[in-house]
């Protein structure tokens, strides 16, 4: 068909082909081009609005990096400054740094930054924050550090605090603040420190054998203060169900129990014993002597001493400064003395008053007339005592009570006094059997010592004229009874803490007590010539530190008294 139409019309089939476009009139080449520079700086103009758009949000983002980069190294600054472990104390610089005793963290000190050292007793993580109780000696006292950017405290402070051993020791500074309600759980209740820096100085490396907390419980029930102790590690199942610590288990590890307010308290009491001690005898003109603790024989004839080699020669421990107490006051010229140190019993004793190693507090002195001249000293020392604890340790009389309840020791002015033969007769008035010429049982003097209370009111009184079979050979006879002596006890609660007598000075008489008691006269020669060229009349006693501290603060064991005790079962730590 289409070649036939081609052929009829002379035209190809189907519609006709478009017209090719004419080129563009020279007159409109100019408003074309100015239309394509418009839209070049269209464009250009879009690509730089954007590219300072760009420059705007770099600039901006740079800035932003810079204050980020800068708060971070500051911040990083005061966090090395705030927080972290501390350089070894190893006497590099001595500063002017002032460090505060915790008791003396008060209100008084509101709002002043302080510096304290201490054990970290405790730490709690409270959201964003932290909590810690610091403690020293027997003190304590809560610091609190929350998150504060700003403040130069980041997380990583909480975290570190919170993460820290307890009982490490630790260096705390911050500004002193009196909370809105008292903190119970410390001793300073009025105060507490926002922290600001704190750094660990020496960290507790080892796991504790027990919490301080635990040995920290106060005494639900009361323990008896006599009888055997079997030194077996029992706890006291307390009815809250909250753990305790057996006393064998806080021996074992007694450099860690000392750390209880409570054992604070009672060695610092105990301290001030020693210092009332001689401030007392000097003033009343005694002089301390040092007296030897290795010596030739049993320095009271007795037989359960520590022996050891002294080269070559047979030696011991000294059980009693008494042969040299005796030679200083009557023979040398010093007429008042008094010693203070350790005494060594060999006494296979397991008892809750018995020591092998304890501390002695022995007086003698001359007299002119007769014993009591000597027994109105011990009085007067008594009282002196009792009443410089009471006076001068109150916050150490607290610390025991709060673990260790007990009621106020009760004495009289001047002490009381009975005889041994009254002492006999109100134990069997009581319905008690006892002779005048027995020796007391442990279980009879403590009775006694309930009786004497009930009767006359007082926890502390003495008994003289003790029979003359149950001293030691160096006691006075009494002159009107030979089956007495001039001797005396003194007792606190119902238990002896004093052992004393108007001792021979005549060496003929030493030898005849001497033999009696069946004493090698070879073994005590020095002492008795000691006597052959004059010596006054004298008396004294020994007092054992331990047990006064134990029985005036009313505790069941004579352990609890003693910084490291050394009993038969016992030689460490």
């Amino acid at each position: 068909h289409q070649i036939q139409f081609k052929e009829v019309t002379g035209k190809d089939y189907g519609p006709p082909p478009k017209e090719p476009k004419k080129k563009t009139d020279d007159n409109n080449s100019g408003g074309n081009q100015e239309a394509s520079e418009k839209n070049r700086e269209k464009r250009a103009a879009k690509a730089a609005a954007k590219a300072a758009k760009e420059a705007e949000k770099e600039r901006k983002r740079a800035e932003r990096e810079a204050r980020e980069r800068a708060k971070a190294e500051k911040l990083a600054a005061a966090s090395k400054d705030s927080f972290g472990d501390a350089p070894m104390v190893q006497s590099k610089d001595y500063t002017n740094r002032k460090w505060y005793p915790v008791d003396h963290l008060t209100p008084v000190l509101a709002n002043d930054t302080v510096l304290v050292r201490g054990f970290l007793q405790t730490s709690r993580s409270v959201g964003k924050g932290v909590f810690v109780v610091l403690r020293s000696t027997m003190f304590t006292v809560q610091g609190v550090c929350f998150q504060n950017d700003n403040e130069g405290i980041p997380p990583e402070m909480i975290k570190y605090i919170a993460g820290l051993p307890v009982e490490s020791i630790v260096d705390v500074e911050g500004v002193l603040t009196v909370p809105n309600q008292p903190v119970e759980a410390c001793t300073q209740t009025m105060v507490e420190i926002q922290i600001q820096k704190f750094h660990c100085v020496t960290k507790a490396k080892k796991a504790l054998p027990f919490q301080i907390e635990d040995a920290m419980r106060p005494d639900e029930t009361k323990e008896t203060d006599i009888g055997a102790y079997e030194a077996e590690n029992q706890v006291v199942q307390r009815k809250d169900g909250l753990p305790t610590v057996g006393l064998e288990h806080r021996l074992d590890h007694r450099w860690i129990d000392l750390r209880t307010p409570a054992n604070q308290g009672i060695f610092r009491i105990e301290s001030m014993v020693g210092c009332l001690f001689r401030e007392c005898l000097m003033e009343k003109g005694f002089v301390e002597l040092h007296s030897p603790k290795l010596i030739k024989g049993a320095s009271e004839g007795g037989a359960e001493v520590f022996t050891l080699d002294y080269f070559g020669e047979q030696a011991c421990l000294s059980m009693s400064p008494q042969l040299h107490k005796q030679m200083a006051c009557a023979c040398s010229g010093f007429e008042r003395v008094f010693v203070t140190g350790p005494v060594f019993r060999a006494e296979n004793s397991n008892t809750r008053r018995h020591l092998c190693e304890f501390t002695g507090f022995d007086m003698e002195m001359v007299i002119n007339e007769h014993y009591d001249e000597a027994l109105d000293v011990f009085s007067d020392l008594f009282i002196h005592i009792f009443d410089g604890i009471n006076e001068r340790c109150k916050k150490e009389l607290e610390a025991v009570r709060a673990q260790h309840p007990f009621e106020d020791l009760k004495y009289l002015r001047p002490t009381l006094k009975l005889t041994y033969a009254e002492g006999c007769a109100l134990l069997r008035e009581a319905g008690v059997e006892q002779g005048d010429y027995e020796d007391l049982s442990t279980e009879n003097e403590k009775k006694l010592g309930d009786i004497v209370r009930e009767k006359y009111d007082t926890d502390f009184f003495f008994m003289d004229k003790y029979p003359l079979a149950v001293r030691p050979f160096y006691t006075m006879p009494d002159p009107n009874n030979p089956k007495l002596s001039n001797s005396y006890d003194f007792f606190i609660r119902g238990q002896e803490i004093l052992s004393g007598a108007q001792r021979i000075h005549d060496p003929e008489l030493i030898e005849e007590r001497a033999k009696a008691w069946g004493i090698d006269l070879s073994t005590i020669e020095e002492y008795v010539d000691s006597f052959r060229n004059g010596a006054m009349p004298h008396a004294g006693g020994g007092i054992g530190l331990e047990r006064v501290v134990m029985l005036f603060l009313g505790l069941p064991n004579v352990r609890k008294a003693s910084w490291f005790p050394r009993d038969p079962k016992r030689l460490a730590p």
